[in-house]
């Protein structure tokens, strides 16, 4: 039965990729799934006109729970407070990414305890690994030779990027210390200067062109 779920969420994924929509991650626990309103859009329109997606310049919300969240090769995390994934949450992330889809989880600041105890449930045999700064991801739109670019200044820590892979196939990326989300948004949210955002919009542009291609 599970073979069959994922033959057909695979044959789902096939049939929507056409249509090149994405889909923000709403959540139970209390965190903020819905922080960061402008970023998303502002990504969309940047990589619409650099990379060459036709993206749907609005994205959708999903449930971690719901199967609709197959209708989107690309589902973007974001919250600074608490996540909780139930069974069934769990079990639908699990057989999504493994059919093909991809999880990009931003940490816009004390999620990270969080999260990586839910990840336990949809993964109980994974584990998020650091990516290393010569992975794809980090050159096959626009070059970052340091690996994740630092955008929003909280702790003091560098910025790392964690994955989760099947095979070689990188299926989820956890970007923490960066905040890239912060730097997707309007400018007058955060006063960010221009070479920040374009930084933030760019490596946003790689993580969207590799769940795309890969």
């Amino acid at each position: 039965m599970k073979k069959a779920i994922l033959f057909l969420a695979s044959c789902f994924f096939i049939l929507n990729l056409w249509a090149q929509e994405i889909a923000l991650l709403k959540y139970s626990g209390g965190g903020d799934w819905y922080s960061n309103p402008t970023s998303l859009p502002n990504l969309i329109t940047f990589c619409n006109q650099n990379i060459n997606t036709k993206i749907d310049k609005t994205p959708k919300t999903v449930e971690a729970g719901n199967i609709d969240i197959f209708q989107y090769p690309f589902v973007h995390m974001t919250g600074h407070g608490n996540v909780f994934f139930s069974d069934v949450d769990a079990e639908n992330l699990r057989n999504y990414l493994l059919s093909g889809g991809f999880l990009h989880i931003d940490d816009n600041y004390g999620m990270r305890p969080y999260i990586t105890e839910e990840l336990k449930k949809v993964f109980p045999d994974k584990y998020l690994i650091e990516i290393p700064s010569d992975f794809i991801i980090f050159s096959n739109a626009f070059y970052f030779p340091q690996g994740l670019p630092k955008i929003h200044e909280h702790d003091g820590k560098a910025p790392q990027a964690f994955g989760i892979f099947d095979e070689d196939r990188l299926m989820l990326i956890f970007t923490f210390e960066s905040d890239l989300g912060d730097g997707w948004e309007d400018p007058e949210v955060h006063n960010d200067p221009e070479d920040v955002r374009e930084k933030a919009l760019k490596m946003g542009a790689n993580i969207v062109k590799y769940a795309f291609e890969n």
